[in-house]
Parts: C-alpha cells; structure tokens; sequence
C-alpha cells in the first residue's frame, strides 16, 4: 500500500490524537498513521497489542469511510488521574484471574463502568500482561536470609585454596510430560501426549560454582545411607581437596544422626540453610534448567526413555554449557520475604 494520507489528513489526524480522550479512538488514529508511514500490519499489531484483523479493520474504515468512532459511540469513561493511580496500587497487590472482576472493583470503588475489552487495553497501557505470579514460601523469613547470606560471603572470602564451597539438593524428575508455557500459534489448541506412569528418578548433585562442575549420583530411595554414601563419594571425586564446605537445606536426612556422626571424621563441613529459603541454593536453579531442556513440553514414551534424556543432560549437556548459565548459575542472591495477604 502506497501513502494513505494527504499532508492535510495527516495534519489534523495527529491534532486529533493530542487532544482526543478514548483510547480506542487514539488506537484507530495510530493505526492509520503507522500505516501510512509504511508499517505492516502484523508490525502495527504488535506496537498496539490489537489482532491483525482489527487493524486491517480500523485501515479500512478510515480509508472507505474516514471512519475513527467505534460502532457503540461515545467514549468509554475514564477514571482521572488520582483514580488511576489508586487502582494501579490495589493490582500491584491484589492478582486477578478475570478481567470482569477487576471491572466490578472499578464500578463499586470509582462508580465508573469499563468493558472487558476496555479494562483490557487499561492494562495494557499501564503496563500490565497476563502471566502467572511468582511463588513465594509463606513463611520465608528475611532476617535469617540476611544472615546466612552474610555467613555465606565471609566464609567465601576467607576460604583457602585448598577448600571447596558446595551448594548440594536432590532433585526427583517424574516420567510424565511437563506442561510449561511456549510460542503456539494464536487460536490453536496445541495438544501433548501424557504418560500415565509414576515412575521416578532420585538423584543427589552438588554444584561447585568456583569451577561449575556438578557432581551427581542416582539412587533407589534418598534417605540418611543414601545422603553419607554421596558425601563419601564428594570426597572421593575430591581427594586434594582440605575441607568441603557443603550448603544444604534442612531435610530430615541432612539432619539426622547417621549423617551428623559420618561428617564428625570427614572433610565434610555442612552448613544448612535458613528454612523457607530454597532461593539460596543455587542447584535449585540447576535443576530448573535440566527441566526446561529435558522435561518441560517433552514427551517420552518410555520410563527408560526418560531416564537416557535426563542422565544425557546430566552427564554431557550440562558440562558442556554450564558457562552458557553463569548469569543464573550464581551466587547473586535475592532475598525473599513472604508478601502480605490480601483477605
């Protein structure tokens, strides 16, 4: 398509969005102008957040009809300026599912009336998408994390040479398919197969972060024989190592008896993490990534089958792009204090 517009047009167009007060109009008003300055209209979509086909629309309309108003007429009515704030306020802390019920909050606090549609392109222009919250443990204390995270850099900063600085989980991949979000065509239903098995994998790892190696074995149960029997195996894979300085959550089987009397004549040095505080372990992110690349969206029709995809990125993929993670496989922590509930 060539130019759409006189310089005339095109004039009072961009005098009309300066001075007009409906967002739907003012994004009718930007589609034509974009287009006229040669845009596509898949280009055009993505600047306004609109479908393809409400853009073609909106063109056509102004090109046969120099049509800007919606069909309804009128303006949707706007909340001023102290009312906007307010309620950018209340959904930064309060999370709604459905649209609908933010309209009701509007209509009952501000006795202002939006549509889904609009309250919509409200969010969308203030900021807002539609996306999942992040977990936060309940009970996740600040103070404690502050604490041990200060531990953390003296002993880091002290440490000699010939010690080792370990961050140590396990992890327990399920064979069944993980659904995580991804790029599907828009109005498509995709659709993944699912296993019906329970089967599962129980491995122990210990990442170093120093020289990003991770150490890892697999076990039929994990339990107190299973967590000593890893340790000694830490000593073995590093035998001129002085002192392991292992950080570990506080699960019963870190914690019990048979572990505390095997550490007492060992090189092993544990050191346990504040409860509610997995963001400090950095092998939870490990983990993390083995799912995304093996698990997540990923279909395997044989528990053996998923036991070669995860051993294959445990045993060659991750020693192969570990430094590829460095930026998430670090001990850049952040700090988690469980938010306030909104009854």
């Amino acid at each position: 398509m060539g130019t759409l517009l006189e310089p005339d047009q095109r004039h009072e167009l961009l005098k009309r969005h300066r001075t007009e007060r409906d967002g739907r109009v003012k994004d009718r008003i930007k589609a034509v102008l974009l287009r006229d300055d040669g845009y596509s209209v898949e280009q055009i979509a993505r600047v306004l957040f609109l479908s393809d086909e409400a853009i073609r629309q909106h063109i056509d309309d102004y090109v046969r009809k120099a049509k800007l108003q919606p069909e309804n007429g009128g303006s949707e009515p706007q909340l001023n300026t102290a009312q906007t704030f307010e309620l950018l306020a209340h959904l930064d802390e309060q999370v709604y599912v459905d649209v609908k019920d933010i309209c009701d909050y509007v209509r009952v606090h501000f006795s202002v009336i939006y549509s889904r549609s609009g309250m919509t392109q409200f969010l969308k222009r203030n900021g807002f998408s539609y996306h999942k919250p992040a977990p936060v443990p309940a009970k996740a204390d600040q103070a404690s994390q502050e604490a041990f995270v200060a531990f953390y850099e003296r002993l880091k900063k002290k440490l000699p040479s010939s010690e080792a600085i370990l961050f140590m989980d396990s992890v327990h991949p399920t064979h069944q398919t993980r659904m995580a979000y991804g790029w599907i065509r828009k109005g498509l239903r995709k659709e993944l197969p699912t296993t019906s098995g329970q089967k599962r994998m129980n491995i122990i790892g210990a990442l170093n972060l120093e020289s990003m190696q991770l150490m890892h074995k697999e076990y039929d149960t994990i339990n107190s024989d299973a967590i000593v029997c890893f340790l000694k195996n830490l000593e073995v894979l590093m035998p001129t190592t002085s002192v392991i300085h292992v950080v570990l959550d506080r699960a019963r089987y870190h914690t019990c008896p048979v572990v505390m009397d095997f550490v007492k004549t060992s090189r092993i040095r544990l050191h346990y993490l504040p409860p509610y505080s997995p963001n400090l372990n950095v092998i939870e992110r490990c983990w993390k990534i083995m799912h995304e690349n093996v698990t997540d969206n990923r279909y395997y029709p044989t528990f053996n089958d998923f036991v070669k995809a995860i051993l294959g990125f445990l045993n060659n993929t991750c020693p192969q792009k570990t430094r590829l993670w460095v930026d998430r496989l670090s001990d850049n922590f952040k700090i988690l204090q469980a938010p306030t509930l909104q009854m």
